[in-house]
């Protein structure tokens, strides 16, 4: 029999003028694994981030181990036994594996760091998650998925009694993905209350006991997971019933010159990718964690560089040592971290909306705030961010999945002719998902160039015109739109999915 580890009654938190939570309950039992979900704005963030310490709310209560809580900060929920592991990676990028995966927690011995049983801890994490990674190598040399397993292994230390997993799969590669979720049913055995957050159906149906949806800031489901289907689950969601579109392409003239063009580029990460990216195209690059595929987008950009072959815009060579110079040549870029990549923390959507197109916006050398604002509210209804309509917001109050139409528009706004998205709908829920491929598919009816770096094959199955599969930095297939499947995507790959 299990008992609940913990208890949250009528929880309520207001930003503001705008109230978040309306009287939120949830129980999380030891040994048990729980899943949340929700469309982007329904409240999960916030919620969360009660739990863990990092907000206060306004009313309602928690009881742990049947005593009440009140944490007034992260340092709290952990004494309490909670741990977050946040969607958004927070490591120390100079420091190594080791060092990341022990952080706040460093042995000492007569006053000084005890460095062999503090890689014997961090080794231990990772015998635990099935995982392995240099103990002595920089963080900052690492894969966007190899940080998600530090994360992942610092929460396993100490004696934490409830785990939140905040998007845990986003990163990692399938083999990743399933040893992470032999980690959780070992957690929950050991008496553990897991809350899992996640946008992927197939992962609650796979691993959860309970699924708990967030709608508008109330609970709209608490069920037994092996009592509802998926369908049920996305209507609570959303609150009705959600088409999954396959768009359709027309294919680009091939009489039409490229605006983008690689020939047999090379790098430390990828060898002898060549392709040609035409106006109206959405091309896909699809890849696994170790594909190249993050890499070979961000090269495009200027984020980083590659060391043989060409770059051709509009016909002509480039080599762009800084983004700004794509940015310059029409080329917008969503990266796959946007917490450290692409927000403007401390700044207000206007300000994020608008960042590309300052210098056209500025008159005299100076912002006005009136044109951030009329910048803004042009897209802020087409792209249906749930946010206050006069941007003044600071964008970190948004949920992911927002920011992530925020950044968009950034794009927009600055009327990039060749889009290149890294990770597009990561983090992204179900309605929200699909809203971003009904504006991917616009763009290109207008003639945009598009870009999708991804590893998810929804992202290639619903809006691709064609996609090109890497494997370990090698273009190993090229699948026309009709022909795409998760069943093409994964053979091609490698093969393996979430289990």
């Amino acid at each position: 029999m299990t008992t609940d580890f913990l208890a949250v009654r009528d929880i309520r938190k207001s930003f503001g003028p705008v109230e978040v939570l309306h009287g939120v309950d949830l129980d999380l039992a030891a040994g048990t694994i729980t899943a949340l979900l929700g469309e982007n704005g329904a409240g999960k963030s916030t919620f969360v981030r009660i739990l863990a310490g990092d907000h206060r709310p306004d009313d309602g209560t928690i009881s742990v181990d049947g005593k009440l809580a009140s944490f007034h900060g992260v340092g709290d929920a952990r004494e309490a036994g909670i741990r977050l592991i946040a969607q958004e990676i927070a490591d120390a990028p100079t420091l190594t594996v080791a060092e990341n995966i022990v952080l706040g927690a460093w042995p000492t011995k007569g006053g000084l760091l005890d460095r062999r049983l503090m890689q014997r801890m961090a080794q231990e994490a990772l015998d635990l998650l099935g995982a392995e990674l240099p103990l002595m190598e920089k963080v900052a040399n690492l894969r966007l998925g190899e940080r998600q397993i530090i994360e992942i292994a610092r929460a396993t230390i100490g004696a934490s009694k409830c785990i939140i997993f905040d998007e845990a799969t986003a990163a990692l590669s399938d083999a990743e993905a399933r040893k992470l979720f032999q980690l959780i049913r070992r957690l929950a055995e050991r008496g553990t209350a897991v809350l899992y957050i996640t946008h992927r159906l197939d992962e609650v149906f796979a691993l959860a006991d309970r699924v708990c949806v967030l709608r508008d800031g109330r609970v709209s489901l608490d069920r037994p997971t092996r009592e509802v289907s998926q369908e049920q689950v996305i209507e609570a969601m959303v609150g009705r019933a959600v088409a999954h579109t396959r768009h359709s392409f027309a294919a680009p003239s091939s009489a039409a010159e490229p605006v983008l063009e690689a020939k047999r580029l090379g790098s430390d990460a990828f060898a002898d990718i060549s392709f040609a990216l035409r106006p109206g195209e959405i091309l896909g690059m699809y890849g696994k964690v170790g594909s190249g595929v993050p890499e070979l987008a961000a090269s495009l950009v200027g984020a980083r560089t590659f060391d043989g072959g060409e770059l051709l815009v509009d016909g002509k060579s480039v080599r762009f040592h800084h983004p700004a110079e794509a940015i310059a040549a029409s080329i917008g870029h969503l990266p796959a971290d946007r917490a450290s990549e692409g927000l403007l923390r401390t700044m207000t959507l206007a300000e994020n909306l608008s960042a590309p197109s300052w210098p056209r916006l500025a008159r005299s050398g100076l912002l006005s705030g009136e044109r951030l604002r009329s910048a803004y509210s042009r897209w802020h209804r087409k792209l249906r961010v749930k946010a206050d309509a006069t941007g003044s917001q600071i964008i970190t109050e948004l949920s992911g999945g927002n920011q992530q139409k925020v950044l968009l528009g950034r794009w927009l706004e600055a009327n990039s002719k060749i889009l290149v998205l890294t990770e597009p709908t990561r983090g992204v829920d179900v309605g929200a998902r699909q809203e971003i491929y009904r504006i991917l598919a616009d763009l290109a009816a207008k003639g945009h160039a598009i870009i999708i770096a991804t590893s998810d094959y929804e992202d290639i199955n619903a809006v691709a015109s064609r996609a090109l599969v890497l494997v370990r930095g090698r273009l190993v297939a090229e699948i026309p739109h009709d022909r795409t499947s998760t069943e093409t995507l994964t053979e091609a790959a490698g093969g393996g999915v979430h289990a």
